[in-house]
């Protein structure tokens, strides 16, 4: 029976290195082309870099806008819960976790997160 499972798991293992050598051999780019490389502008050599930086400051206020609205999806269903649950550990629950939203929104509005300009 051992056997039997180390040998299944040594074919397992075989035929995922296998599939992982092949789908490497086979996703490289042999021919690398200056002009299949380089941005596309009308067929013109573009005026500047295509390649800007990206904003910090956008990435951050996009995650904190995600994070944000998941709590609020978390918050949504707590009124349609109220009606089947004890009320008290309803509101400690609730309590909590707006003291630990509210406490986070005052952290990133001390840390200057939340403002756009600098």
């Amino acid at each position: 029976m051992i056997w039997l499972m180390f040998t299944i798991s040594a074919i397992i293992l075989a035929l995922s290195i296998v599939v992982m050598t092949l789908a490497t051999i086979l996703s490289k780019k042999t021919i690398n082309d200056r002009e299949k490389t380089s941005p596309f502008e009308c067929g013109f050599d573009p005026k500047s870099s295509a390649r800007l930086p990206f904003s910090l400051r956008f990435y951050l206020i996009a995650v904190i806008f995600l994070i944000f609205d998941v709590e609020i999806a978390l918050l949504l269903p707590m009124t349609i819960i109220m009606q089947w649950s004890n009320i008290m550990s309803w509101s400690i629950i609730s309590v909590i976790f707006l003291l630990i939203l509210l406490i986070g929104l005052f952290l990133e509005w001390n840390q200057g997160a939340l403002e756009w300009a600098s």
